[in-house]
Protein backbone atom coordinates (compact mmCIF):
# COMPACT_ATOMS: atom_id res chain seq x y z
CA UNK A 1 0.00 0.00 0.00
CA UNK A 2 1.39 3.36 -1.01
CA UNK A 3 1.77 5.98 1.70
CA UNK A 4 -0.33 9.15 1.69
CA UNK A 5 2.70 11.24 0.77
CA UNK A 6 3.35 9.12 -2.33
CA UNK A 7 -0.29 9.58 -3.28
CA UNK A 8 -0.03 13.36 -2.80
CA UNK A 9 3.13 13.55 -4.92
CA UNK A 10 1.56 11.46 -7.71
CA UNK A 11 -1.60 13.60 -7.78
CA UNK A 12 0.44 16.82 -7.81
CA UNK A 13 2.60 15.67 -10.70
CA UNK A 14 -0.49 14.69 -12.67
CA UNK A 15 -2.22 18.04 -12.07
CA UNK A 16 0.91 20.16 -12.65
CA UNK A 17 2.24 18.26 -15.68
CA UNK A 18 5.38 17.27 -13.83
CA UNK A 19 6.38 20.75 -12.64
CA UNK A 20 8.50 20.71 -9.50
CA UNK A 21 7.72 23.01 -6.57
CA UNK A 22 11.41 23.87 -6.10
CA UNK A 23 14.02 23.74 -8.86
CA UNK A 24 17.69 24.33 -8.01
CA UNK A 25 19.87 24.51 -11.09
CA UNK A 26 23.69 24.65 -11.00
CA UNK A 27 23.73 26.91 -7.94
CA UNK A 28 27.04 28.18 -6.60
CA UNK A 29 27.57 30.72 -3.84
CA UNK A 30 30.75 32.59 -2.94
CA UNK A 31 31.66 35.05 -0.21
CA UNK A 32 34.72 37.29 0.14
CA UNK A 33 36.74 37.64 3.33
CA UNK A 34 38.74 40.79 4.12
CA UNK A 35 40.98 41.66 7.05
CA UNK A 36 40.03 45.03 8.44
CA UNK A 37 42.15 46.29 11.39
CA UNK A 38 42.77 42.74 12.56
CA UNK A 39 39.12 41.64 12.18
CA UNK A 40 37.81 39.35 9.45
CA UNK A 41 34.89 40.81 7.47
CA UNK A 42 32.86 38.53 5.18
CA UNK A 43 30.79 40.08 2.39
CA UNK A 44 28.89 38.83 -0.66
CA UNK A 45 30.58 41.27 -3.07
CA UNK A 46 34.14 42.28 -3.78
CA UNK A 47 35.19 45.64 -2.46
CA UNK A 48 36.48 47.32 -5.58
CA UNK A 49 38.61 49.88 -3.74
CA UNK A 50 40.06 47.61 -1.07
CA UNK A 51 43.86 47.72 -0.82
CA UNK A 52 44.07 44.08 0.18
CA UNK A 53 43.15 41.17 -2.05
CA UNK A 54 40.15 39.30 -0.62
CA UNK A 55 40.05 35.60 0.07
CA UNK A 56 37.19 33.94 -1.81
CA UNK A 57 35.15 31.46 0.21
CA UNK A 58 33.08 29.11 -1.95
CA UNK A 59 30.14 27.95 0.15
CA UNK A 60 28.24 26.02 -2.54
CA UNK A 61 29.29 24.64 -5.89
CA UNK A 62 27.11 23.35 -8.76
CA UNK A 63 24.11 22.26 -6.68
CA UNK A 64 21.21 20.87 -8.74
CA UNK A 65 18.06 19.45 -7.14
CA UNK A 66 14.32 19.21 -7.81
CA UNK A 67 11.77 19.03 -4.97
CA UNK A 68 8.15 17.97 -5.46
CA UNK A 69 4.98 18.92 -3.60
CA UNK A 70 4.51 17.14 -0.27
CA UNK A 71 8.10 15.97 0.12
CA UNK A 72 10.01 16.15 3.40
CA UNK A 73 13.59 16.88 2.34
CA UNK A 74 16.51 16.98 4.77
CA UNK A 75 19.77 18.77 3.96
CA UNK A 76 22.44 16.85 5.89
CA UNK A 77 26.11 17.68 6.14
CA UNK A 78 28.94 18.85 8.38
CA UNK A 79 29.01 22.36 9.83
CA UNK A 80 30.03 24.95 7.27
CA UNK A 81 29.11 22.88 4.21
CA UNK A 82 26.65 25.47 2.89
CA UNK A 83 23.34 23.74 3.68
CA UNK A 84 21.98 26.75 5.63
CA UNK A 85 23.20 29.05 2.85
CA UNK A 86 21.21 26.95 0.38
CA UNK A 87 18.14 27.28 2.61
CA UNK A 88 18.53 31.07 2.77
CA UNK A 89 18.74 31.16 -1.01
CA UNK A 90 15.47 29.21 -1.20
CA UNK A 91 13.93 31.67 1.26
CA UNK A 92 15.05 34.59 -0.92
CA UNK A 93 17.28 36.08 1.78
CA UNK A 94 20.38 35.59 -0.39
CA UNK A 95 21.01 35.25 -4.11
CA UNK A 96 23.20 32.62 -5.77
CA UNK A 97 26.48 33.75 -7.28
CA UNK A 98 25.76 31.44 -10.21
CA UNK A 99 22.80 29.32 -11.29
CA UNK A 100 19.08 29.72 -10.67
CA UNK A 101 16.41 28.77 -8.14
CA UNK A 102 12.70 28.64 -8.93
CA UNK A 103 9.53 28.09 -6.92
CA UNK A 104 6.53 26.86 -8.94
CA UNK A 105 8.31 27.95 -12.11
CA UNK A 106 9.05 31.53 -10.99
CA UNK A 107 12.59 32.68 -10.20
CA UNK A 108 13.20 33.33 -6.50
CA UNK A 109 14.35 36.93 -6.23
CA UNK A 110 13.40 37.70 -2.63
CA UNK A 111 11.22 36.60 0.30
CA UNK A 112 7.64 35.58 -0.50
CA UNK A 113 4.69 34.34 1.60
CA UNK A 114 4.67 31.07 -0.35
CA UNK A 115 7.96 30.19 1.42
CA UNK A 116 8.07 30.45 5.23
CA UNK A 117 11.16 30.09 7.42
CA UNK A 118 11.58 28.60 10.90
CA UNK A 119 14.88 29.65 12.44
CA UNK A 120 17.28 27.83 14.75
CA UNK A 121 16.12 29.33 18.02
CA UNK A 122 13.12 30.90 19.69
CA UNK A 123 14.52 34.39 19.00
CA UNK A 124 12.06 34.77 16.13
CA UNK A 125 9.20 34.75 18.67
CA UNK A 126 8.39 38.29 19.83
CA UNK A 127 8.49 38.42 23.66
CA UNK A 128 5.96 41.27 23.90
CA UNK A 129 3.27 39.29 22.03
CA UNK A 130 1.18 36.39 23.33
CA UNK A 131 1.07 33.02 21.58
CA UNK A 132 -2.03 34.21 19.76
CA UNK A 133 -0.42 37.56 18.93
CA UNK A 134 2.74 35.95 17.54
CA UNK A 135 0.84 33.57 15.29
CA UNK A 136 -1.63 36.20 14.07
CA UNK A 137 1.07 38.76 13.20
CA UNK A 138 1.78 37.49 9.68
CA UNK A 139 -1.87 37.25 8.56
CA UNK A 140 -2.55 40.68 10.10
CA UNK A 141 0.35 42.27 8.19
CA UNK A 142 -0.90 40.59 5.01
CA UNK A 143 -4.28 42.27 5.52
CA UNK A 144 -6.28 39.11 6.14
CA UNK A 145 -9.93 39.59 7.15
CA UNK A 146 -10.40 39.63 10.95
CA UNK A 147 -12.78 36.67 11.11
CA UNK A 148 -10.70 34.58 8.73
CA UNK A 149 -7.58 35.45 10.72
CA UNK A 150 -9.16 34.38 14.00
CA UNK A 151 -10.25 31.09 12.48
CA UNK A 152 -6.81 30.34 11.01
CA UNK A 153 -5.00 31.26 14.23
CA UNK A 154 -7.33 29.08 16.33
CA UNK A 155 -6.80 26.10 13.98
CA UNK A 156 -3.04 26.64 14.02
CA UNK A 157 -2.88 26.76 17.82
CA UNK A 158 -4.82 23.50 17.88
CA UNK A 159 -2.46 22.03 15.28
CA UNK A 160 0.66 22.88 17.33
CA UNK A 161 -1.10 21.60 20.47
CA UNK A 162 -0.95 24.81 22.50
CA UNK A 163 -4.65 24.99 23.30
CA UNK A 164 -5.11 26.90 26.55
CA UNK A 165 -1.92 28.92 26.05
CA UNK A 166 -3.39 31.47 23.63
CA UNK A 167 -2.85 34.38 26.05
CA UNK A 168 0.51 33.17 27.39
CA UNK A 169 3.65 35.27 26.83
CA UNK A 170 6.91 33.66 25.63
CA UNK A 171 8.66 34.14 28.99
CA UNK A 172 6.21 31.66 30.54
CA UNK A 173 6.81 28.94 27.91
CA UNK A 174 9.40 26.19 27.67
CA UNK A 175 11.92 25.99 24.82
CA UNK A 176 9.91 23.27 23.10
CA UNK A 177 6.71 25.30 23.35
CA UNK A 178 8.48 28.36 21.92
CA UNK A 179 9.60 26.36 18.93
CA UNK A 180 6.02 25.22 18.39
CA UNK A 181 4.98 28.88 18.38
CA UNK A 182 7.66 29.55 15.76
CA UNK A 183 6.32 26.70 13.64
CA UNK A 184 2.78 28.02 14.10
CA UNK A 185 3.83 31.46 12.87
CA UNK A 186 5.30 29.85 9.76
CA UNK A 187 2.38 27.58 8.83
CA UNK A 188 -0.60 29.80 9.71
CA UNK A 189 -0.67 31.42 6.26
CA UNK A 190 -0.38 28.03 4.56
CA UNK A 191 2.84 28.59 2.58
CA UNK A 192 3.72 26.26 -0.25
CA UNK A 193 7.13 25.45 1.27
CA UNK A 194 8.24 25.38 4.92
CA UNK A 195 11.98 25.98 5.37
CA UNK A 196 13.48 24.90 8.71
CA UNK A 197 17.05 25.76 9.71
CA UNK A 198 18.13 23.34 12.48
CA UNK A 199 15.09 24.37 14.57
CA UNK A 200 15.66 21.76 17.29
CA UNK A 201 19.45 21.97 17.53
CA UNK A 202 19.55 23.92 20.82
CA UNK A 203 17.06 21.68 22.67
CA UNK A 204 17.71 18.72 24.95
CA UNK A 205 17.40 15.22 23.47
CA UNK A 206 14.02 14.40 25.00
CA UNK A 207 12.41 17.66 23.84
CA UNK A 208 14.03 17.34 20.43
CA UNK A 209 12.66 13.82 19.91
CA UNK A 210 9.20 14.99 20.96
CA UNK A 211 9.27 17.91 18.52
CA UNK A 212 10.45 15.64 15.71
CA UNK A 213 7.28 13.58 16.17
CA UNK A 214 5.33 16.82 16.36
CA UNK A 215 6.66 18.20 13.07
CA UNK A 216 5.95 14.91 11.27
CA UNK A 217 2.35 15.07 12.50
CA UNK A 218 2.04 18.68 11.29
CA UNK A 219 3.58 17.78 7.91
CA UNK A 220 1.10 14.94 7.44
CA UNK A 221 -1.79 17.21 8.46
CA UNK A 222 -1.09 20.22 6.27
CA UNK A 223 0.46 18.40 3.28
CA UNK A 224 3.16 21.02 2.73
CA UNK A 225 6.64 20.64 1.35
CA UNK A 226 9.31 20.83 4.07
CA UNK A 227 13.03 21.46 3.56
CA UNK A 228 14.83 20.80 6.84
CA UNK A 229 18.50 21.58 7.54
CA UNK A 230 20.32 19.44 10.10
CA UNK A 231 23.76 18.08 10.94
CA UNK A 232 22.17 15.30 13.03
CA UNK A 233 22.26 12.01 11.10
CA UNK A 234 19.53 10.31 13.15
CA UNK A 235 17.25 13.35 12.86
CA UNK A 236 17.56 13.34 9.07
CA UNK A 237 16.82 9.60 8.86
CA UNK A 238 13.88 9.92 11.27
CA UNK A 239 12.14 12.84 9.57
CA UNK A 240 12.77 12.92 5.84
CA UNK A 241 11.61 10.88 2.92
CA UNK A 242 14.71 12.06 1.01
CA UNK A 243 18.04 13.06 2.56
CA UNK A 244 20.36 15.26 0.50
CA UNK A 245 23.91 14.67 1.76
CA UNK A 246 26.35 17.53 1.23
CA UNK A 247 30.14 17.34 1.05
CA UNK A 248 32.38 19.57 3.11
CA UNK A 249 32.88 23.11 1.86
CA UNK A 250 32.51 23.91 -0.92
CA UNK A 251 29.15 22.17 -0.51
CA UNK A 252 28.17 19.83 -3.29
CA UNK A 253 25.57 17.07 -3.31
CA UNK A 254 27.39 13.84 -2.53
CA UNK A 255 24.29 11.64 -2.67
CA UNK A 256 20.51 11.63 -2.24
CA UNK A 257 19.12 8.82 -0.09
CA UNK A 258 15.43 7.89 -0.19
CA UNK A 259 14.23 6.69 3.23
CA UNK A 260 11.71 3.97 2.43
CA UNK A 261 10.17 3.70 5.90
CA UNK A 262 6.64 4.76 6.92
CA UNK A 263 6.00 7.18 9.78
CA UNK A 264 6.16 6.84 12.71
CA UNK A 265 9.62 5.31 12.49
CA UNK A 266 11.19 3.08 15.10
CA UNK A 267 14.68 4.36 15.91
CA UNK A 268 15.77 0.90 17.11
CA UNK A 269 14.57 -1.10 14.10
CA UNK A 270 17.13 -2.86 11.94
CA UNK A 271 15.91 -0.99 8.85
CA UNK A 272 16.23 2.42 10.50
CA UNK A 273 19.71 1.64 11.82
CA UNK A 274 20.74 0.53 8.34
CA UNK A 275 19.67 3.88 6.86
CA UNK A 276 21.36 5.77 9.70
CA UNK A 277 24.62 3.86 9.16
CA UNK A 278 24.47 4.46 5.41
CA UNK A 279 24.13 8.21 5.97
CA UNK A 280 26.93 8.16 8.56
CA UNK A 281 29.23 6.47 6.04
CA UNK A 282 28.50 9.17 3.45
CA UNK A 283 29.23 11.94 5.97
CA UNK A 284 32.58 10.37 6.94
CA UNK A 285 33.90 10.28 3.38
Amino acid sequence: MKSSIEKDVRQFKTSQNGRHVIEIENVSKSFFAYTNHGETVITEKKRLFSRKKPCELVALKDVTLNIDHGEFIAFLGPSGCGKSTMLRILAGFESPSEGAVRCKGACISGPHPQRAMVFQSERAVFPWLTVEGNISLGPRLQGMDVEERKEKVAKTIELIQLDGFEKAYPKTLSGGMLQRVAVGRAVVSQPEVLLMDEPFGALDAQTRNSLQDHIVRIWQSIEQTIVFVTHDIEEAAYLANRVVVFTRRPGQIRDIITIGLPHPRARTSAEFIEYRNRLAALIRH
